[in-house]
């Protein structure tokens, strides 16, 4: 027996061609992924229009008589705390209605606490604390004071990608206001280059894997001083990590719960109460810190369609092209099995070149399939995720 969807450490994204239209969605999707509308959807419900068009359709927000009106915009959650060429930016890119992660975590986020957001992948939590980052600095000074932890690589090109888009210069007129900078400090060679810049002059954002980070800090060449929110994306999969005394170390040695606002984002936190009573013990936190929970009963969007294939072994392939040929996805992913050492000892092909090699023989609609490992290079990874 054998699933479609394959597990393992190796990637193959395939570039399909694209449709005809480009489906735009109210929540907050990395602009390097073009979903199909019919698995994602924005506010619970299945969209193919525009974001202004998804806030003209959507249900009103009703409230109690006598009482204010419940934000129905990002701007509107933002307004007085957020550059206003960040929030034209965002709305720029379609960030128009606010996600109940948003609308839940914002007003907290922007009294000061610390918090832990818990809500399912695809919610928008990092755009949540990408404008509480935005929120917080002050593009003027010259020092890191925000820092954003993620445990690949791979998520921290999005993270960095996104930050940097909202942070782009304002427009004619506004020149004189400067942008805020965004450091992406990733596993990889490039290391030398950030001393130079680091030195020179400190970015205001820094997005980095604990590894990198660590590497810097014990080295003295980046200061966090200055720094003023601390973010720790994937905060479960962090802590389970052979990372995690470098995490540890960061969170109680190199800064203090008393200088920082700390945010911890996670799809999935197992037992998450014990965890936020942990949090605190340790001091990772400040005490009054709060723990936002959306959809505790649905840990996956309603949205997403599951599907397992049985089959033989031997026609796994056959399988997911079948698949791929029915579907016909703009773009994928397919998560090939490690392949064993005795299969490396034989001189065998790994099962990733197999797959590989039978759908460029056999899949007329691919443009492009290319090989994402975890011991490539950082450049190459880079080029296989773009």
């Amino acid at each position: 027996m054998a699933t479609a969807t394959l597990s393992a450490t190796q990637l193959l994204p395939l570039s399909l061609p694209k449709p005809s239209q480009k489906p735009r969605h109210a929540h907050f999707p990395f602009q390097s992924l073009n979903h199909s509308p019919r698995l994602f959807s924005s506010n619970g419900f299945v969209s193919n229009c525009s974001p202004i068009q998804a806030l003209l359709n959507s249900t009103p927000i009703t409230t109690e008589a006598g009482s204010e009106p419940e934000p129905f915009t990002l701007r509107q959650i933002c307004q007085s705390h957020v550059p206003d060429h960040v929030l034209c930016k965002m709305e720029e890119l379609g960030f128009v209605v606010p996600t109940p992660v948003q609308r839940q975590a914002l007003p907290t986020l922007f009294s000061g606490r610390d918090c832990i957001l818990h809500a399912q992948t695809g919610s928008g939590k990092t755009l949540t604390y990408l404008l509480l980052v935005f929120s917080i600095v002050n593009a003027r000074r010259s020092a890191v004071q925000a820092l954003i932890v993620v445990p690949t690589r791979e998520l921290g090109m999005q993270v960095t990608k996104v930050a940097r888009m909202l942070a782009t210069k304002p427009k004619e007129g506004e020149l004189e206001q400067k942008s805020c900078t965004v450091m992406a400090l990733l596993d990889g060679g490039m290391l030398m280059r950030h001393k130079s810049w680091l030195k020179a002059e400190p970015p205001t954002i820094v997005v980095a894997t604990i590894g990198s980070l660590c590497q810097m800090l014990e080295k003295h060449m980046i200061k966090l001083e200055a720094m003023r929110v601390l973010v720790i994306d994937e905060v479960d999969f962090m802590f389970s990590s052979k990372q995690v005394s470098s995490l540890r170390k960061l969170l109680t040695s190199y800064s203090s719960i008393n200088t920082r606002q700390t945010v911890f984002a996670s799809a999935s936190i197992p037992q998450h109460k014990i965890f936020l009573d942990k949090c605190i013990q340790q001091k990772w936190t400040k005490n009054d810190t709060i723990h936002v929970h959306v959809n505790p009963v649905e840990p996956m969007p309603s949205c997403l369609h599951h599907r397992f294939v049985i089959c033989l072994k031997n026609r796994r392939h056959e399988t997911l092209l079948s698949l791929l040929q029915s579907d016909a996805p703009q773009s994928a992913i397919v998560f090939v099995g490690e392949q064993s050492e005795k299969s490396k000892k034989a001189g065998n092909a790994s099962s990733a070149t197999l797959l590989i090699n039978f759908l460029k023989a056999s899949y007329e609609g691919y443009s492009d399939i290319l090989l994402l490992e975890e011991d490539m290079n950082f450049n190459s990874r880079a080029a296989s995720l773009s």
